[in-house]
């Protein structure tokens, strides 16, 4: 089965966190610190978010072993590891698993440049830009080379305290010892011990992960799901299947979606071929990674991360129909709506919390409201807000495009207008938010959406389009390629 993995930030008090996410069932713990982070972030952002790993990373495997909960995860760190060295001294810390990025990048080629969100990557890392990608020389064998270098050094070491395995590392904590000499003079008097803690326990208590814990997975709503639609998964046959649903039904829709890429693989299934129609409260992360051909549809609310990762699949969420409230004032599904999208379809006929669609790439959805840093980072798609917006709309959007619903002309003084510039709605706009709000209407019966269709003519003015100014650049640079080809082909 798949790992469940936890990620938490090196801070004061992380270790009680860790304890509960452990019992919680976790297989992987991972404490990140705020010494790395994306190239697109602010220097401010990247010195003062979080603390080094070395703190949390104690602090987690101290309370792990004192609650007798080591044994039953794996704990991972990442944050500007560079070295053997640096795997070492995670390791005697608590860790087992480490992460690398940033140095990994640099040795592809990446100069650090952070103007990863601005599409003008020099070395062709981090941009759509054909002519720049050009300029990327990176390797597979460069990256190869590297962490032999680090295997190397991490051996070396282990040999010199004469540790045969990282098993064997893992929590001895006693073989750290602190150097003042080398320590800046203003550090030299720190108290160490309780990074440095090793606690007496005995034998019986497990100072490293052994066992894998029992998940339950067994009895989650997906098995249900499975086996009602294996003749479509199989066959290729349309099913629809009806259930209910609550708060405690967590991602919904992943391990069918794996099955579905496991058996038929991507893109197989035809549209709608596995039709899943929910009532009730549905938990987090519903639709998590939906393929493509799954549809859900929701009549009643969900709570955070609908639709995250969703690759392919359509979901619709609207209120219970005996409900009497206004769906375009009320919100019916919570923070961090599609995050990281992929592609598919999504209809929502009431108000998403705080960011919704963020790092969307490719999906296309309706939503009749949206609460602060709605659209951050997204990089592609389409979406359609049928209402208001809260504040720092568009923040790091580099691509795609967002319609705005903005009948009270306010939206501007909502919007991150540091990417992105608002445009008119032209014809060929005209036709998309149709046809988007015409599915809108079919799926969700949304009253908004047919008081907008049926006078669509003079509420396109109540539109706003927002885009990405180097994504308009990209666009209009690619129509006129096709006017001249047309143009060639007509000469021919």
């Amino acid at each position: 089965r798949a790992r469940i993995s936890v990620k938490l930030v090196s801070e004061i008090g992380v270790g009680t966190v860790a304890a509960g996410v452990a019992k919680g069932h976790a297989d992987m713990i991972l404490i990140s610190a705020g010494d790395g982070g994306t190239g697109a972030s602010p220097i401010s952002s990247i010195r003062y978010a979080g603390l080094p790993w070395e703190l949390g990373l104690s602090e987690t495997h101290q309370t792990l072993l004192l609650n007798n909960l080591r044994s039953r995860v794996r704990i991972q760190t990442d944050g500007q590891m560079r070295t053997g060295r640096d795997v070492a001294v995670a390791a005697l810390l608590g860790a087992e698993e480490f992460g690398f990025c940033s140095a990994v990048l640099v040795v592809i080629g990446c100069v650090m440049l952070r103007h990863c969100h601005l599409n003008n990557c020099s070395v062709g890392v981090a941009t759509q830009d054909d002519i720049l990608q050009k300029r990327f020389k990176g390797r597979p064998d460069y990256v190869v080379n590297y962490f032999n270098f680090v295997a190397e050094e991490l051996r070396e070491i282990m040999s010199n305290l004469g540790l045969r395995s990282i098993d064997e590392m893992v929590g001895r904590s006693d073989l750290l010892e602190l150097n003042r000499e080398i320590a800046p003079l203003k550090s030299r008097d720190l108290d160490y011990s309780r990074i440095l803690y090793r606690p007496k326990l005995p034998d019986s208590v497990g100072r490293y992960f052994q066992f894998k814990q029992d998940s339950a997975l067994d009895a989650v709503l997906d098995i249900k799901l499975i086996e009602q639609s294996r003749s479509s998964i199989k066959e290729n046959k349309p099913v629809v299947i009806a259930s209910e649903i609550n708060n405690t039904n967590r991602s919904v829709g992943a391990m069918l979606s794996g099955e579905v890429c496991r058996i038929c693989g991507d893109g197989v299934l035809l549209e709608d071929s596995i039709r899943c129609k929910f009532l009730g409260i549905a938990g987090q992360s519903f639709g998590a990674f939906l393929a493509k051909g799954i549809t859900f549809e929701l009549e009643g609310m969900s709570n955070d991360y609908v639709g995250k990762g969703i690759s392919g699949g359509k979901i619709i969420i609207y209120p219970y129909r005996s409900s009497f409230f206004k769906p375009d004032e009320n919100i019916i599904i919570g923070n961090t709506a599609f995050y990281g999208a992929i592609s598919g379809e999504a209809y929502i006929s009431g108000v998403a919390g705080e960011r919704f669609c963020i790092r969307n790439s490719g999906l296309y959805a309706v939503v009749e409201g949206v609460g602060d840093h709605g659209c951050e980072y997204m990089t592609g798609g389409r979406v359609v807000v049928l209402g208001e917006t809260g504040r720092n709309f568009g923040a790091g959007m580099s691509g795609g495009i967002a319609y705005v619903y903005d009948r009270n002309k306010n939206f501007k003084d909502k919007c991150n207008m540091d990417m992105v510039e608002l445009d008119k709605i032209k014809d060929e706009d005209l036709d998309t938010i149709y046809h988007l709000l015409h599915n809108h209407l079919k799926y969700t019966q949304s009253r908004k959406a047919k008081a907008v269709i049926e006078d669509i003519r003079n509420e396109t003015r109540n539109f706003v389009k927002v885009i990405p100014i180097e994504y308009k650049r990209i666009l209009e640079g690619v129509k006129i390629e096709q006017k001249l080809d047309l143009m060639e082909k007509s000469d021919g």
